[in-house]
């Protein structure tokens, strides 16, 4: 799979499309944004920020890329894969975007993906800077911006593809920069993902927060599929690493916490949801 730099940036101040220059994004009303010596962007004004260091902590995020470069979520990154290079042309050029895209595994993923006659210009955006200096650190053929959902600092209609992986959508602002036929690939938890991790930290187990079920404004549905299946981890660090790179973290009390450091194995059922939306309502 060719990589080649995703250019279609936009001002976060002004909207005006962004030119690589150098080492900086310049628009033309002068506002600059320096590339970092890690090869990522910071995109976020820090007027649209909520706090002073918004996202996934730099704890939760070195969590997270233990444990998804461990392979555990292989076969969700296999199917989004699969359905991102989904009807299109071999020798197509994708222009990819995973809204919330962590340290940026399934960015590589998709990298990966088998179809060496395409070319693929992916941009990773998070929130959180931490997430996107691990992202950059691990793999510097995508663009990696700090940004939000919210005000994507991308031009519009200029993307084939946008990803969201248990992330917040907006479905307005994939709407404004996806092309008249591109698609939205949501992944969701389903009713019983972790459950058994959730049984041991919680009093009473409350469901999943459901996928969306109802197609959003500006989309149809165009497919769906469950991926299910068991994963059994062993050692304290294991069970430890996807608790910390979930909400249930902090929404577990201090006594469910304490039962979840005590496991040395446990068992758990993988069960999530990747829906696939098209942006013509007309599809």
């Amino acid at each position: 799979m060719n990589t080649i730099p995703f250019q279609a940036l936009a001002c976060p101040i002004d909207g005006s499309p962004l030119q690589c220059k150098g080492s900086a994004w310049r628009c033309t009303a002068g506002h600059s944004f320096d590339i970092a010596s890690q090869g990522y962007t910071h995109l976020l004004p820090v007027q649209n920020k909520r706090s002073r260091d918004p996202g996934d902590s730099k704890e939760m995020v070195a969590a997270r890329r233990r444990f998804l470069n461990a392979g555990f979520y292989q076969p969700i990154a296999a199917a989004m894969s699969r359905a991102t290079l989904a009807d299109l042309p071999p020798r197509a050029t994708l222009r990819c975007l995973d809204a919330g895209c962590g340290e940026g595994y399934y960015l590589r993923q998709l990298a990966a993906a088998p179809g060496t006659r395409r070319t693929l210009a992916l941009l990773g955006l998070d929130i959180s800077k931490w997430a996107v200096l691990s992202a950059a650190k691990q793999d510097r053929r995508p663009n990696w911006v700090v940004g939000s959902n919210a005000n994507l600092p991308i031009l519009p209609g200029t993307l084939d593809r946008v990803l969201c992986m248990f992330g917040f959508p907006v479905y307005a602002e994939f709407a404004r920069v996806l092309k008249p036929d591109g698609q939205l690939l949501l992944v969701d938890a389903g009713p019983d993902h972790l459950r058994e991790l959730r049984e041991i930290i919680y009093p009473a187990v409350k469901p999943e927060r459901a996928a969306n079920a109802q197609t959003p404004e500006g989309f149809c549905s165009l497919s769906s599929e469950i991926i299910r299946y068991p994963l059994s981890l062993t050692g304290t660090e294991q069970i430890t690493d996807l608790l910390a790179m979930t909400p249930h973290l902090y929404r577990a009390s201090a006594e469910g916490r304490t039962k979840a450091a005590a496991l040395t194995a446990l068992s758990v059922t993988v069960d999530v949801r990747l829906t696939r939306f098209g942006r013509d309502a007309g599809c």
